[in-house]
């Protein structure tokens, strides 16, 4: 089994980007221009490896590899988006892998490509200002379009499996993850299982118990073996159920108007561990979005608005204001699940703003981001 962080290490250490590895200070799937790079590099690797992983790095300063962090992203679904827009899309996966010196909230994005079976990888449709039909290949550490005639070569199955090999776990890694696990999460109640005599999984969270339901908030959980953050939230509600061979959480987030909230599942995830030294990970979204009056709604869109206007103006908002504008971004997205179509649109055009004016607020927001995000990809 491979541990991440050593594998982040390895190719950080083995050479500048190539035509197997990139590496972004961060990306932004949000963005059409974002969208669109991080799909022609996903494109132009698998087509540069028919034969081998390759790898995105996100988190990494270009000029000296310095490892500065991104936001966690637990988008289970990124395969459903490289589907929807490559021909003959790869396996992909993005993976969270915490690094000791980073805060809670910050890891390194890992992404690996797996090759489709030799066959060209290209565009399925229009995208930003690339068209629809067009292949890319690297050319050392560049992406661009490229002509192919012939079956797609490389000469990187060599060296790839060279560095995943120096990236093999062991008793010692395993140990140290576990120690610095609960080191980390000491006063959030952590706690480990070992499952099929392998594979070791933490997880930490403030503990509540609701009409005799435990659930847990601040929740980081943590494969150990691999050094992959399996979830993390400083603000949903989760619950934790554990048997013999499995290990399943579902995630709840509080939604709601005027005070009124409630938790509505969002998520299911379940990790089944198998006998033969292998997991495989299904992800079940529940999410049923709540449902309001459209009068009430238009109330709260139309004062959203107003919110933002005065706070692009410069202008002092009262402390109702100020709870208003922490409740925007919940606000915006319930509009938006009740038919308000532009309303994701107002709440992303006030990002800079946002993210200027309070941190909490902006928490919110990309906690908003992220809950559609899992909706519209499903």
């Amino acid at each position: 089994m491979i541990n991440k962080r050593l594998l982040i290490k390895n190719l950080l250490a083995h050479n500048s980007e190539n035509s197997f590895y990139d590496k972004k200070r961060q990306i932004d799937l949000g963005e059409k221009e974002g969208k669109a790079k991080f799909l022609k590099h996903v494109c132009a690797l698998s087509n540069s490896n028919p034969h081998n992983n390759s790898f995105i790095v996100i988190g990494v300063e270009d000029a000296d590899n310095s490892i500065k962090g991104v936001d966690f992203f637990d988008d289970s679904k990124i395969q459903n988006l490289v589907n929807a827009y490559l021909e003959n899309p790869p396996l992909i996966s993005y993976e969270n892998i915490p690094f000791p010196h980073l805060p809670d909230d910050l890891v390194v994005g890992l992404v690996t490509v797996r090759p489709n079976n030799e066959r060209i990888c290209s565009l399925r449709k229009n995208l930003w200002k690339y068209t629809a039909g067009t292949a890319f290949y690297r050319e050392g550490s560049i992406s661009m379009p490229a002509e192919f005639s012939t079956k797609l070569k490389n000469n990187n199955e060599e060296v790839v499996a060279s560095i995943e090999a120096h990236s093999r776990n062991n008793i010692e890694l395993t140990l140290d993850g576990v120690f610095d696990f609960y080191k980390k999460h000491e006063d959030l109640n952590p706690g480990y299982k070992v499952f099929k005599e392998y594979f070791v999984v933490c997880w930490s969270g403030k503990k509540k118990v609701v009409k005799e339901k435990t659930y847990f908030s601040r929740v980081d959980i943590a494969l150990i073996n691999e050094q992959v953050k399996l979830f993390y939230s400083e603000l949903d509600e989760v619950s934790i159920n554990i048997s013999a061979d499995a290990f399943k959480i579902v995630e709840f987030v509080r939604l709601g108007l005027k005070e009124q909230y409630r938790y509505y599942p969002l998520e299911e995830v379940e990790i089944h561990f198998k006998d033969n030294a292998t997991y495989e990970m299904k992800t079940d979204l529940l999410f049923e979005p709540p449902q309001f009056e459209k009068k009430t709604l238009h109330h709260i869109f139309n004062t959203n608005n107003a919110l933002l206007n005065k706070l692009r103006g410069g202008l002092e908002l009262t402390p109702h204001e100020e709870k208003d504008l922490f409740n925007l971004p919940a606000t915006y997205l319930i509009c938006y699940f009740n038919g308000f179509k532009d309303a994701i649109e107002r709440m992303e055009e006030a990002r800079k703003e946002l993210k200027e004016h309070n941190d909490k607020v902006y928490q919110q927001y990309k906690e908003s981001l992220r809950i559609l995000r899992k909706v519209k990809y499903n």
